[in-house]
């Protein structure tokens, strides 16, 4: 069976891995953020851990995030003043143990360069049960260290997440939310090991199996 996942648009050039057999061709730039960073219930609710609510106070405190993984550890500096939203229900995730025991499920080496993970099911379509808005997409640039949102088109965010391990070239369809401080080795020694081309030449899954163990939240 063919495996369903969330889309990575490139710029001129449409990777069909979506959550549905449609591939999303590029369309109308997405829609601002909405200004309460309401998250709204929105199937599959795998690993579910409740629906956030949004709280300024807590959201605007800048915070540090360690995934603790087979391959090592990978430290981002979230960017809670560019991203609230994002950077609020990835913390409400993770303090609730969301991502512990799930692994990254794909890895790209041609074209674009990312290691995308947050699927507790590992399938590529799984998600929290909510979904919220994208942000910070004026002019966003994804250079090697970047972590942004992976999506299925505008405004359908939800828990799967990637790293750039190398200087990728994409359209600005992607949430930005954090910067990575530490592990990009630990990013790239998994790239070089390379991918199963299940998806297509230089995507597939991780020929090194990448477990998040524990996500632990730490003051930015």
């Amino acid at each position: 069976m063919r495996r369903k996942h969330w889309a990575l648009l490139l710029a001129a050039i449409v990777v069909p891995l979506t959550l549905s057999t449609t591939a999303h061709a590029a369309g109308p730039a997405p829609a601002a953020p909405a200004a309460d960073c309401t998250y709204t219930p929105t199937p599959p609710a795998d690993n579910f851990k409740g629906i956030p609510v949004f709280d300024a106070v807590k959201a605007a405190k800048p915070f540090k995030a360690t995934l603790r993984t087979k391959q090592g550890d990978i430290t981002f500096k979230a960017l809670t003043d560019k991203a609230p939203c994002t950077t609020f229900s990835f913390r409400f995730l993770a303090e609730h143990d969301y991502f512990d025991k799930s692994h990254c499920h794909r890895l790209t080496t041609q074209r674009i360069f990312v290691l995308q993970c947050g699927d507790p099911t590992g399938t590529g379509s799984g998600g929290p049960g909510y979904s919220f808005p994208d942000e910070n997409l004026t002019g966003a640039t994804y250079p090697a260290g970047t972590v942004a949102m992976a999506n299925a088109g505008p405004n359908t965010n939800g828990s799967q997440f990637f790293f750039v391990w190398k200087d990728t070239k994409l359209s600005p369809a992607y949430t930005p939310f954090g910067q990575v401080t530490g592990g990009l080795d630990v990013l790239q020694r998994i790239a070089a090991a390379g991918e199963d081309d299940q998806n297509g030449p230089g995507d597939g899954y991780p020929a090194l199996r990448t477990d998040i163990r524990n996500v632990k939240i730490s003051k930015g």
